[in-house]
This record gives structure tokens, sequence and C-alpha cells, in this order.
């Protein structure tokens, strides 16, 4: 079970919020709804359900629904609790360099993408994501990228010059 404060409206000295709240249920349905909770109680705008909710079910929502958004409440008079970031809390410089390091060698381990879960991690986006593992590298925590250069074992052939005439190869 779920639940995320998506926004709040204030106005009239009063406070709305909407909520995203999701029940998973131990037999695999899942039931997804737009709660708004306002000063004269709490409505239900959108439900989505997986199997369909019967008609007892749907009148046992608002029961099922009671607890979790009692819970992601603060009982003030401003309405609700502030909503959690959308990405997570992060440590500046070397700390967090150390952490993506961590991230990308379990991954790396893992056979995952590194960089996939060095975003996912920290929530930041692939460039920004690239950017913190070259400071992990370049503070040691990484491995430095392997360069790129033909093996010594095969040599490759020296390119005309075209000065030289037309290459007759």
């Amino acid at each position: 079970m779920s639940v995320r404060h998506t926004w709040t409206v204030r106005g009239g000295g009063a406070a709305v919020s909407w909520f995203d709240v999701r029940l998973a249920f131990a037999d695999g349905a899942v039931v997804e709804t737009l709660a708004v909770l306002s000063p004269h109680g709490v409505r239900v705008e959108d439900v989505r359900a997986e199997p369909a909710l019967s008609l007892d079910d749907l009148a046992v929502l608002g029961q099922w629904l009671e607890g979790p958004l009692l819970d992601a409440c603060v009982p003030a008079a401003a309405g609700c609790a502030a909503p959690r970031r959308a990405r997570p809390e992060w440590p500046r410089g070397r700390e967090g360099c150390r952490l993506a390091a961590r991230e990308y060698r379990a991954a790396q381990e893992a056979g995952a993408d590194p960089v996939l879960a060095v975003m996912g991690a920290t929530g930041h986006s692939r460039r920004d994501s690239l950017r913190l593992i070259g400071r992990a590298r370049d503070e040691g925590f990484l491995a430095p990228r392997r360069a790129r250069r033909a093996s010594p074992a095969a040599p490759r052939a020296p390119r005309p010059d075209p000065r030289d005439g037309p290459y007759t190869g």
C-alpha cells in the first residue's frame, strides 16, 4: 500500500489536497485511486482496479482508504504534510562519489547497466549521472576509462599518402 501526496490547493483559508493511493492485495488485485482531502471530508475522484471492483467492494473502498490517508496527513490547520521530494536526497562531494561508485560496481557485478543503476539511485538525469561517475573516477573510486586502441599483435597497415598518386592497392 502506498500513499503519495500529489498536490495542494489553498484558498479561502482552507487547503484541499490530492493523493494517489495504491492498494495491492495478496491475490494480485490492484486498486489505484485519486483521493481528495478537504475540510468537508474525503472524496474519491478516480478509481482504477484490476480486476474490476464489485459494487460491494466499491462500497467499502472508503474504509480501505481511511487508514492510509489519515497516516499521510498531519492533523494541523495547514491540512496535510508537505510532499516528499521527487528525487531522493543524495550527498554531495566525496561521499556522493563514493556512493555512486558503489552503485556502479554493484550493477556491473549483477550484469545490469551501471549508468542506469546510478540514475535510479540518485534520481539524476543520464547526463548528471555520467558527470557523477566521471567525478568518482577522478576521486579514484572507479578505475579510469580504458583507452580504445588497436591490439599490438595486429599492427595496422600504413595509410597511403594521397600525394604519391593513385592508390592501386
